[in-house]
């Protein structure tokens, strides 16, 4: 029997520490450290995250080996995120994966953070897999984008945001309302007792597949403000129905690019991936569209939405079956280009 290789994957792009060890498709452990400092600030802090990724990545790592009941030694290649990403998160995981690939002589793979989100879907969960072609949205804090999908390796962007990103809409409006970081989770919550009519908010005109959310942004601080200056107990009074006109809102931009990309390209088996495809309401959309329109559609475990290292790990073995790796002069990379 052919041995299938033991990867050790690494996650540090922005505020989650995160280790993961794989073997073939299959996940043995998959451990991640969250940072609550950033809640003070409502947002992160990219100084205190790579402080944090310090304390945290040997713990981390350590814990994924014992959890996955192998030893160190029995560890094939290591996996880690060069970018996109906080490029003082990002030196800490790739200096510890150099070290660490170094000591134990073995293969150094670099992966870009938001391919590993589309290939999660790869994780062997018992599932019936995706087949190529696909359309893969992501969707998180610092990307939204459409992505065409032929292959493991080949994969292209079809629309992408211009300015800011859903899930950075989703955070910025919690935030107008007084809810703390991260604050897409928390509208989710509130927004499941709320009326999704209630509010209306202006939607961005984009040609072609692109997406913008910045005058999203600024429609939900405006209609908000104004209405404070005539009530001070607004926000309050309205809380479940502003976060459910809020999310009713991004939700219905994602997917009416998702249908038009559906049709220009005739390509029926959506996948959604990366933290926002978490949302509650926007799985549940997603999923009657499946029902009227007749398309595949593949969702991700909770587990592998939000920056985790299995991720990695999952586009880290692909790479190393291709051999596919690379140096100890290899650099992270704050604006990786896909």
């Amino acid at each position: 029997m052919i041995k299938k290789p033991i990867i050790l994957g690494i996650e540090s792009s922005c505020d989650d520490t995160s280790a993961a060890i794989l073997q073939g498709k299959r996940i043995l452990s998959n451990i991640v450290a969250n940072q609550e400092i950033h809640q003070q600030y409502g947002g992160v802090v990219p100084e205190l995250a790579s402080r944090a990724h310090q304390q945290n990545i040997i713990p981390v790592v350590d814990t994924a080996i014992k959890h996955a009941k192998i030893k160190k030694e029995d560890i094939d290649a290591i996996a880690f995120t060069k970018g996109p990403g906080l490029l003082g998160s990002l030196l800490v995981g790739s200096s510890f994966a150099k070290s660490f690939a170094l000591g134990m002589n073995i293969p150094l793979i670099s992966v870009n953070h938001m391919q590993a989100h589309i290939l999660a879907h790869f994780i062997d969960s018992g599932k019936k897999m995706l087949e190529f072609p696909f359309l893969c949205l992501t969707v998180s804090g610092g990307h939204t984008q459409i992505v065409m999908v032929e292959s493991y390796i080949k994969m292209k962007v079809i629309g992408t945001t211009l300015d800011d990103a859903a899930g950075e809409a989703f955070d910025k409006s919690a935030k107008v309302l007084g809810l703390t970081y991260p604050g897409g989770p928390l509208i989710d919550k509130y927004a499941k007792n709320g009326n999704p009519d209630t509010f209306t908010f202006s939607k961005p005109r984009i040609k072609d597949l692109d997406f913008s959310f910045s005058g999203l942004k600024t429609s939900i601080l405006y209609k908000i403000q104004k209405e404070i200056v005539q009530d001070p107990n607004f926000i309050r009074e309205n809380l479940e129905d502003l976060c459910a006109s809020i999310q009713h809102t991004i939700v219905s931009i994602l997917i009416e690019k998702l249908q038009k990309a559906m049709q220009r390209t005739g390509i029926k088996q959506i996948a959604i991936a990366g933290g926002v495809s978490a949302n509650t309401y926007f799985r549940e959309q997603l999923g009657l569209l499946a029902k009227t329109e007749k398309f595949s559609l593949y969702i991700p475990k909770y587990e592998y939405c939000t920056d985790n290292a299995a991720m990695i790990a999952i586009a880290g073995y692909f790479k190393f079956l291709e051999k596919t790796f690379t140096t100890q002069r290899e650099s992270p990379s704050a604006r990786l280009s896909f």
